[in-house]
């Protein structure tokens, strides 16, 4: 998978959980997907539709209610659920809240090596400076990711570097995830 797609999945805070969910074999309906997400009915629905913009997952087109539908994995959807499973499964339980934030994931992917603050800018050019610098912040109050500032440069620099958690996500995201098309 790339960068950028998976920075696109990670845009909706349960499409994630979803997929994840859906990889694990739960029924494709919404109130079994809504009970092993344990997402809210409105936020639920734009992820699930923002995963059947960009290809993900489909509607089963022989099978529900019009209003009560069945949805399933694409085979493009199937590789992401994979992806999606193996990062929920590194992440742990207590995870998984910082997990469904935008960039969390997608920075975590940049880290699999001590970059600083630009070079993580760079591999991720849609990134804002503000967003990126949260962020890090809250992944480091979860020690997710550790700040060394090496002050003998002028100006002081800082290096980011995924532990605990962190590094088993990066390590799992950096196996799955391509900087190049």
């Amino acid at each position: 998978m790339y960068i950028d797609l998976f920075v696109n999945i990670t845009s909706r805070a349960w499409a994630l959980p979803i997929l994840a969910s859906l990889h694990e074999k739960v029924p494709g309906r919404q109130a079994a997907l809504l009970s092993a997400t344990g997402a809210g009915r409105a936020a639920f629905g734009a992820s699930m539709q923002h995963l059947i913009e960009i290809g993900l997952v489909e509607r089963n087109p022989g099978h529900g209610h019009p209003l009560r539908p069945e949805f399933r994995l694409t085979q493009l959807g199937m590789s992401a659920a994979a992806t999606a499973h193996k990062l929920y499964r590194a992440a742990g339980t207590e995870g998984h809240d910082l997990m469904r934030r935008s960039w969390t994931l997608p920075i975590l992917t940049t880290l699999d090596t001590s970059c600083h603050f630009n070079e993580v800018k760079r591999k991720l050019p849609k990134i804002t400076d503000r967003a990126l610098s949260q962020s890090l912040k809250l992944m480091e109050g979860q020690q997710w990711v550790q700040r060394r500032v090496i002050s003998a440069k002028r100006p002081p620099q800082s290096v980011y570097s995924a532990i605990n958690a962190g590094a088993l996500i990066s390590q799992t995201a950096g196996a799955e995830i391509s900087f190049t098309c």
